[in-house]
Order: structure tokens, then sequence, then C-alpha cells
């Protein structure tokens, strides 16, 4: 690291501390040097998007805010599921669980939230879980799989998100609020009573004004008691009654702390280099839990610690703009009528649609929008800023100016001001989006999304920004159209067609050519790009390593310390005395921490240090098992007729060949292979990329299984006879899909949107089979093993060495 720098310490690597150190690269890039501790194994990513993963519509990919690759390429060290413990503020220097000690010029404390866990008796039983992370979502997840009745107490947002995910994982779900209807903390009693009868037209049940006083079972969940001695029988309780500040580490510290880290204007605490921003900060006496105001703090913190001339913060005055299980609601201000003031309402029971306005003294105080919120960002905004609405009081309620039919969208978004948030997941005022259009030359929502974040998350406010493109774009506006990523609007098979006819050969070829909006991509598209070009031309096009993951540059996987996890290739399962001795050997050389058997039959040297990785690969001298690529990862068999009495074909020797023939086969995503001997299906072969199942007298072949988090059974595809054409089928099927499917994309996602109908009739023929496997034998033949690199020439230390020297290692 460079000396010159001050050293920057981050504690929290969520959204509002992320974003602050976002801001700071864009005003002074090289003013520090950026350490990030996380208390989870995790890069930073959306929590707000956390109900979608429960719900099975996103997955951590997808919620990913900022990937690994961000934080090596803009030199920040993160040390993933680490929590600080303490700090010494004379000495500055911050002390990690992991023994890690860390000195500081400036440190940003941005410790969030800690779910608030009613202190019922019986709290601690096992199936007590509160919804507040990523883990908590993996618990429900897994949880799903075995119970059949949950109970979720809080009625607010997060309880419903919670409730939501869990019915859609299909268990039967009540919710227990206190209070007599939902969400009373941003919706009056008619909007929440409007919400809940849609909730429970879509199967959720509701248990109002109930107390809770414990928690039944022994050691395990059965069952929530109430104040009025009756009881709901559940298999698992999810707390989602709030939140409260994390602060722990700054208290022990000696910094001055109320309900939160207590804060000035400029977002400094009371001991000097320390500063606070996020859900943990307190500032003028309020602790803000939506994303706006904490991106409003980061912005400001960041001109501080770059020494660039600002105004103070100010606070925020806070609006909610929510899609709850489909249902769009927004509210603002006081919605409860206070004293002195007047309310008006309008109504449509057929059409689901209720709003409502609160008046005092000609201004706007307060809002309710439910089922149609599309006034909402402008009720917001004559709110904050205090206008006398004498006379227009119907024109904002019904949203149509007395005399017209209806008013016209687009002169709604006009009337906004530029400070005005469009985006609250990621926070970005129509001012920034007005910005990048009319100053970056931005003219699709692609772009936007790539300049400025705007509906890069929930995807909720992407018809606000599609109107602005329209106010400030006009006829230069480019339809709405998704690429493969926001630096351009082409999607994956325009690309390979493009590459294929202009016979394009580089990923600067590929992006200067076809116009690339960010003429150096992403961490999303060079991948890709990568991929697509070393499928269409295995002869011709040279591997670009910088523009693969982290991962398959170090072939290992990175851990949440730090660390690294070495997985040799064990064929079919099936390893030998020398070669265990010989692995052995090596873990005790370089103190490997651990060595567990992995569910593909392999053996996982866990907690490698970076610097050990090249050598551990020599004096292995074993293939790699590819556990961190896009790549054939492993060939799970059972024992088949070899010993198993219920056998009826050798399932280990075939497993080895079909491993033998296409490892080193990189592939869109990961792919997962696996050989049953006989029906009862041990190894599992029916939730593979490509399954083998032996029946007597021939083997059955599968195809677009997963064994995920969403689980998927495969398709048959067909049944041959001889060994020779499971291999021939095989290498058919992944060229097919190598040549066919989007990056990333998984063989159960991809079988499910081309059609079984249609893979089945790409292979039907003999010849176009044999096509296929030629071309997949010659991208095979031009493979070499990473670790044959290390021993012939030492290609891997020389790819390693520069990164590694990078990262200061």
């Amino acid at each position: 690291m460079n000396n010159a720098r001050k050293k920057l310490v981050l504690v929290g690597n969520g959204m509002a501390g992320v974003r602050t150190i976002e801001h700071l690269l864009k005003l002074a890039p090289h003013a520090y040097d950026v350490t990030i501790i996380g208390a989870e194994p995790h890069p930073n990513y959306n929590r707000i998007m956390l109900s979608s993963v429960l719900a099975g519509g996103a997955s951590l990919r997808e919620i990913v805010l900022n990937d690994w690759d961000w934080y090596e390429e803009n030199g920040i060290r993160l040390l993933a599921g680490q929590r600080a413990i303490g700090i010494d503020a004379s000495a500055k220097r911050v002390t990690t669980d992991k023994g890690i000690a860390l000195e500081y010029d400036k440190l940003v404390l941005a410790t969030g939230s800690d779910p608030f866990m009613l202190p019922l008796p019986g709290a601690d039983k096992e199936g007590v879980i509160a919804f507040r992370d990523l883990k908590d979502c993996e618990t429900m997840i897994e949880a799903s799989k075995r119970i059949k009745k949950a109970v979720v107490i809080g009625g607010g947002l997060l309880g419903l998100e919670a409730a939501r995910g869990l019915l859609h994982l299909g268990v039967d779900v009540s919710v227990v609020h206190i209070n007599g209807y939902l969400m009373d903390r941003q919706l009056d009693e008619t909007a929440g009573g409007m919400l809940q009868a849609e909730l429970e037209r879509q199967g959720m049940k509701f248990l109002l004004r109930k107390h809770s006083v414990a928690v039944l079972g022994r050691k395990k969940v059965t069952g929530l008691a109430f104040a009025d001695g009756s009881e709901e029988e559940a298999e698992l309780i999810v707390m989602a009654v709030g939140i409260r500040p994390n602060v722990k580490l700054a208290k022990t510290a000696g910094i001055e702390v109320n309900r939160g880290i207590v804060v000035n204007d400029w977002l400094e605490t009371n001991v000097e280099d320390i500063y606070s921003v996020g859900e943990c900060a307190e500032h003028r006496g309020i602790a803000y839990g939506l994303v706006a105001p904490l991106y409003e703090q980061g912005a400001v913190l960041a001109k501080r610690l770059a020494g660039v001339e600002t105004a103070g913060y100010a606070g925020s005055v806070t609006s909610t703009k929510l899609k709850v299980s489909g249902v769009d609601v927004f509210s603002a201000g006081r919605y409860d009528e206070p004293p002195g003031s007047r309310a008006l309402r309008y109504q449509d029971e057929i059409d689901g649609v209720y709003k409502k306005i609160v008046l005092q003294d000609d201004k706007l105080v307060g809002a309710v929008l439910f089922g149609d919120t599309g006034d909402g960002a402008k009720l917001f905004s004559i709110m904050k800023n205090g206008e006398s609405i004498k006379g227009r009081e119907k024109e904002l309620l019904l949203g149509i100016v007395p005399g017209q039919k209806g008013a016209d969208p687009l002169e709604r978004l006009k009337g906004l001001s530029d400070d005005e948030i469009i985006c609250g997941c990621n926070g970005v005022s129509k001012g920034a989006i007005a910005d990048a259009i009319l100053n970056k030359g931005c003219s699709s929502v692609g772009e936007i999304k790539a300049c400025t974040k705007a509906s890069g998350s929930c995807g909720g406010c992407k018809p606000l920004v599609e109107g602005l493109l329209a106010v400030y774009a006009g006829e230069n506006a480019v339809a709405t159209k998704e690429g493969i990523c926001g630096c351009t609007a082409l999607g994956r098979d325009e690309i390979v067609a493009e590459i294929k006819r202009m016979e394009l050969k580089s990923i600067k070829e590929v992006m200067n050519v076809l116009e690339w909006g960010n003429a150096e991509g992403c961490s999303k598209c060079r991948p890709s790009l990568n991929y697509y070009l070393g499928m269409l031309w295995p002869e011709e096009y040279k591997d670009e390593k910088e523009s693969r993951f982290t991962n398959e540059r170090y072939h290992a996987n990175i851990q949440k310390d730090g660390t690294y996890s070495v997985v040799p290739r064990i064929y079919g399962g099936v390893t030998s005395p020398a070669e265990l001795k010989k692995i052995a050997e090596v873990a005790e050389k370089f103190d490997v921490p651990m060595v567990k058997f992995t569910g593909g039959q392999r053996l996982d040297l866990l907690g490698v240090k970076k610097e050990d990785l090249p050598k551990m690969w020599e004096e292995l001298e074993m293939p790699s098992g590819h556990a961190y690529g896009k790549a054939l990862r492993t060939v799970k068999t059972c024992v088949g007729s070899t010993f198993c009495r219920f056998g009826t074909q050798d399932s280990i020797a075939m497993g080895i060949r079909l491993e033998k023939e296409f490892e080193r086969l990189n592939t869109p995503a990961k792919v997962k292979l696996a050989v049953s001997g006989c029906p009862r299906n041990c190894a599992e072969a029916t939730i593979k990329d490509f399954g083998v199942v032996a029946i007597d007298g021939g083997w059955e072949l599968h195809i677009g299984g997963n064994g995920g988090v969403h689980v998927r059974a495969t398709d048959l595809l067909c049944v041959v006879k001889t060994e020779d054409e499971v291999v021939e089928w095989a290498g058919a099927f992944l060229q097919y899909y190598r040549e066919n499917a989007q990056w990333n994309e998984r063989t159960s996602n991809w079988v499910e949107r081309v059609g079984l109908d249609a893979v089945r009739t790409a292979l039907q023929n003999k010849d176009d089979r044999a096509t296929l496997c030629a071309r997949i034998r010659k991208t095979l033949d031009l493979t070499t093993d990473p670790w044959k690199q290390i021993v012939e020439n030492g290609a891997l230390r020389k790819n390693f060495e520069p990164l590694a020297e990078a990262q200061n290692v």
C-alpha cells in the first residue's frame, strides 16, 4: 500500500458505509488506503432485497451491490466475516475478533442495527430467529423444507415480507401483531385494513391485538402463548418487531452514545477522527432506519473526508414507498391527523385504491397512498418545501386538475424538485438522473442504471426513470432494453451474433466495435465476454485472466476470513493411499486448519493463506477440482455394480470416464454431473446438470437438475444402451449448452427457458451430436490444467504475484 496515503478504516460493510466509500473514491480516489471490516461473509449487498431472496425472486448474486472484484479493483482490503471488538482511540487502532489490529487516521463506524428480540420466556429455544440478514434467510429457507407451520411476530413491513417469503416456500404462516391493523407506523387504519384483505387473499393469516407472553416447547419451538390465554402452534417463530442501533463497540470505546452513536452535522463523534454514519448514528436526536437519509449522510461525510467544502447534514424529512407482497404503498409525514389538522380521503374498493392527505394551515403535512402511488414523489416534494396548497386540495388528492380528465404523468415528473429521491434503494435524486441524461450522455434506462444505480435494485422506480428519460432525452431516448449489463443495451444473443459476424477476437475490440457505454466494461460484462470469445474462438482467443473472477485467477475459493479453499480433483470420488498421503503431507506442510470431505466426494483444504497457493498447487501435482470456476465441478458416483448388490452397471468407471473426458471444460455457469448405479439413485443424479442413472441393459440420461436453493428435478433426455453413447450425448449436451446459454445461467434455468423439446430436437440427429462433440473436443484439446502450468512454466505464480503485490501480500 502507498504509505503517503492516510489509513481509513470502515467498520461495517453495509449499504450506508460502503456508499460513503463510493462517494469518497469519486471525490478523492487516492487520498486513503481503505480497509473495511464486515461481520458477514459476503460482499456489500442490498438488505432491502432480502425479502426477494426469501421469496425466491432473487439470488445473492442479484442483490450484491459491490462484488468481490470491486474491492480489489479499488484497492480496498475487505475483512469479511470478522467483527471489530475494540477501539483504542489514543493509539488509533481497531482490533477484530480474529486478532487483527488495524491502525487508522480516520475511523468510520457504520455498525448498523440489531434486530430487537422480545425477551419472552423460551425465546432461546431452537426455532426462534430474527429476519435481518442473509443468514436468517438461509435459515428460513432450510427450515421450510421440514416444517409446516410458522408464526411471524410483527405486522410491520419486515414481518409481512418474512411472512410472504415463507408463504412462497410452502409454509402455513400466521402473522401476530399487537395493534389492531397492519403497518400502523406507516398507514392509517383504512389502508392497513385494505392491505390485510389483499394479503389474506394471498393466503396469509393474521392474529391482531395479540400480546405474546411465552414461547412454548421444550428444546424446540412448538407454539406461542398470548396474554388472553390462547395459543398458536408453530415450528418456527420469526421475530420482526423492530431494530435498534448497534452501539456496543462505540460505547466500550468511550464514544458518546444515546439511542445511537451521537454525531454532529458533519457526522463526527465526540472523539477526534472517529465518525459514524447509517442506522447506528443518532443525529439531532434521531436515528434513521430508511435508506435515503443514510445515503444523504454518506454524501456529507465523504465530502468531509475528502476535504471538499460542504454544508452539514441538517436531517431528513422521510417518506416510505414500498411494495408489500405486490401491493404499492406510500406514506409520508403525519398520517395520524394531529390536532388542528384536517384530512381528505378518496377510496375505490373495486380497484383497490386509497388516498389520504393531511392538511394543516393550508400546508400538506401527511399523505397515505395505497394501490396507486404515482403521486407520492410529488406530494413528498410539496411537503418538504412547505408550500401552500390552498385551492389545490382536490388536485393533489385525485391527481388531476379540476376540469381536466387526467394529469399528464410527465408533467408530474417535471414538477418534482431536483432533490426529490427517485430511487429509494440507492438514494438517487431526480437531479442526479437529469444530470446523467443531459450532461453524461445517458439515453437509456440501462445507461442511467450504470451511471447512477437508479432502478438497479428492486426495480420499483423504473417507471419514474423511464419517465425522466422521456422528459430530458425526448426523441433521443433509446427504447427500454436490458442488456447483459449497464455498459450496453445488447443482449447475449446479439453480442454473440455480432462477434461471429464481424469475427471480433478480443474484449477491447468487442467493446469498441459494439459501442460499449463504459470503455473499460464492468465486473458483469468482462467475464461474460471473456467466456463468449473463448467459446467461439478456442484456437485463436487468449484467455484474459484479468477478466476472470478472483477465485478463478487464484484457482481457489476465497473464504469469509480472507483465506482460501483448495480442492484437488479426485475422479469419481475414488482415491488411493498414495494420493491421500500426498494431500496429508501438503496439508501438514502448509498448516492447513481443516481438511473436509465435500458433497462432491472430494477433499477440501480450508484456511490456506493466499501467498501459499502457488507453491501448494505445485507440490500437490494434482489436477484442480475447479471448485471455484464456471466449469465442470464434480462427477459424483455411487459404488454401483462393483460392490453394491443392487447395482446394475459400473457407475464408478462411468463417472471417472465422464470426469476425465470433460475436466477443464469452461461453461456458462458451474456444472455438476452424477452417475447412479441403479434407480435407487444414491448419487443423486436427478438433481444434477447432467445425470446418468443405470437401468437394466442401459442408462437413463437426465438434464437440467439443481440441488441448490431452488431445487429442480431433472428432465429425462433419453435412454441409451452403451457407455460410448453416454459420453457422446453428454458431450453434445454440454457443448449445446455452452453455445446457447447466457453467461452465469445454470442448466436448470436454461432448460426451463428454452424448453426440453428444443434440446431434444437439437441433439436427436447423430450427425449433429458428432459435430457438437467435435467442437467440445477441439476446445478441450487446447486447455491445460492450472497445476501443469505451475510445474511446467510457473504461469500461475507469474499470474498471481502482480495481484498479490497489489494487495500488499
